[in-house]
């Protein structure tokens, strides 16, 4: 009996041996690399993907909203509306305007109307003005700024 027991764990002992060189080989690859591009001056790792990463995204990213204004006729305005909201340094106001092919004179003045409001009340404010199939304003108030000292960046500011 403890002969069978001994064939059936040697049986798997190469599958181990053969894991463990080639993790060995892995590593040594790896931490050769550094080397090698130190004494040839060149970069062997992929520069494109390296470049990307060091770049960071290449758009900010927009959080998801917490509150949602949009102007209505006998509504609060936004500065009133901007007030009865809790009061944070990470909040950032992005102010939507979508418009019609004609009318992007008339977009910019509702948006820089709104974007004033909002500085006047103290928010930090981004705009976004786009081309739609009708005319659209409404702001998100989004917590996406990093408190400072995090070690992540602010990419809204």
């Amino acid at each position: 009996m403890s002969s069978s027991i001994m064939q059936s764990r040697g049986g798997h002992g190469w599958q181990l041996i053969f894991a463990d060189l080639a993790l060995i080989l892995f590593l040594l690859t790896l931490s050769a690399l550094p080397a090698a591009e130190a004494t040839s001056g060149q970069r062997l790792a992929d520069t494109d993907a390296r470049e990307k990463d060091a770049l960071g995204p290449l758009q900010s990213e927009i959080a998801p909203s917490q509150a949602l204004f949009r102007p209505v006729p006998g509504g609060p305005s936004l500065a009133v509306w901007l007030a009865a909201q809790a009061p944070d340094p990470r909040a950032t106001l992005t102010i939507f305007v979508t418009h019609a092919a004609a009318d992007e004179a008339t977009a910019w003045d509702r948006a820089e109307a709104l974007a004033g409001e909002a500085r006047a009340s103290g928010a930090r404010v981004r705009t976004i003005i786009t081309r739609g199939a009708a005319d659209d304003v409404y702001a998100s108030l989004a917590y996406d700024a990093v408190i400072a000292g995090s070690g992540k960046e602010d990419l809204t500011s």
